[in-house]
């Protein structure tokens, strides 16, 4: 893959799941569209300024599009060009999704654009476009293409893709640290509901019922399981495009460490940063120092062993995840994401995290099943 491809592609990426979420964030909760009452097309172009200026809504509009600036340059530019188009061209790009955002808040309820947060989205696309300068001229960009080059494969962008959106998903809160996929509480009694009244489908209504109700709570052991495979499955999952070496163990650590920070700060969004280490408990932490160690003895495998063995840790991570029961304490845990102030958030985190591993089972399978010369 050329240099400027290999640079491109992870940027664009990234910048592909940030716009995901800031559009997220910027329409949710998506109801009760409907056009704002007695105005016309035009006065909607005038956004207004606000009366109340919050701190931390100032600062999280300023920050949440300087990444998606910088990381929109490096999508645009090829190296050995110049580096003036693709700041302008970046900076324009975010300030016309902050500004058709704004324009589309008008028009939900609960949503109140301002010309501020527009000034504030722009600002903060042109300082990460301009912070994007210094990294090409001073030669970072390329080293980091010649990075990328080595510690990934050319068929990658599936795994990069997941692996962007694994932190994602472990920021909603689960049942037990890093047990992605359980949609059991939500899905089954979904189910059961449209099978209420069905005369042939009464034994399948009853049987979602009964798996619905609440089980026995899952044991240490079991607990322990489920994170250790739960960390193990994204390192197959990269060690499936990564060579064989200290490449791998480098990824198993850091991996090991995100999840650690992630879990603290979901914690700590939940409960509050005083208690950003309640997720320690006597399963979690025995749990990732496993996962990490089996990382680790599994490193110098073969890519096609390790997606093999990927594939076994995912699933059984599922099969796990799907035999925990609802616990009420654990929905009154949801129920704090769903009211505080990063409600507009949670949603797609919590997506993100039921689908994970069914989208990473699936990518691992069809990795399994391709040609042998993309496993060299």
């Amino acid at each position: 893959m050329a240099a400027g491809a290999t640079l491109r592609l992870p940027a664009a990426l990234a910048a592909a799941v940030l716009t995901a979420l800031i559009v997220y964030a910027s329409l949710f909760p998506f109801d009760g569209w409907a056009w704002p009452t007695g105005r016309s097309f035009t006065d909607l172009l005038a956004l207004p300024w606000p009366r109340a200026r919050i701190p931390f809504d100032l600062w999280s509009n300023y920050l949440g599009y300087l990444p998606l600036g910088l990381l929109g340059v490096l999508a645009l530019w090829r190296p050995g060009r110049g580096i003036g188009g693709p700041v302008l061209a970046s900076t324009l790009l975010a300030a016309a999704l902050s500004f058709a955002l704004e324009l589309a808040q008008q028009f939900l309820p609960e949503r109140h654009p301002s010309l501020l947060d527009w000034v504030l989205n722009s600002g903060g696309a042109a300082t990460g476009a301009l912070l994007a300068m210094p990294l090409a001229r001073g030669g970072w960009a390329v080293r980091w293409v010649g990075a990328v080059a080595q510690w990934f494969d050319t068929h990658s962008a599936g795994a990069l893709l997941l692996l962007l959106l694994w932190p994602l998903a472990l920021l909603f809160p689960s049942a037990v640290p890093l047990g992605l996929g359980q949609v059991g509480p939500r899905l089954l009694p979904l189910l059961a509901d449209a099978l209420a009244g069905v005369p042939w489908a009464v034994e399948w209504h009853d049987a979602l019922i009964a798996a619905a109700a609440p089980s026995a709570p899952p044991t240490l052991p079991t607990q322990t399981a489920i994170t250790a495979l739960g960390l193990l499955a994204p390192c197959l999952l990269a060690f499936a495009v990564v060579p064989p070496g200290w490449r791998r163990a480098g990824f198993a650590l850091g991996a090991s460490a995100l999840a650690i920070a992630v879990l603290a700060l979901s914690t700590a969004l939940n409960f509050g940063p005083q208690h950003g280490l309640a997720w320690v408990t006597p399963a979690a932490l025995p749990g990732i120092v496993a996962g990490l160690l089996l990382a680790l003895l599994l490193a110098p495998l073969p890519r096609r062993l390790a997606v093999g063995l990927g594939l076994m840790a995912v699933t059984a991570g599922v099969l796990l995840v799907a035999q925990l029961p609802a616990d009420p304490y654990f929905a009154q845990n949801l129920q704090r994401w769903e009211q505080g102030r990063f409600i507009r958030f949670h949603g797609l985190s919590q997506w993100i995290g039921w689908g994970w591993p069914f989208a990473a089972g699936l990518w691992l399978l069809a990795r399994l099943g391709a040609a042998p010369t993309i496993h060299r």
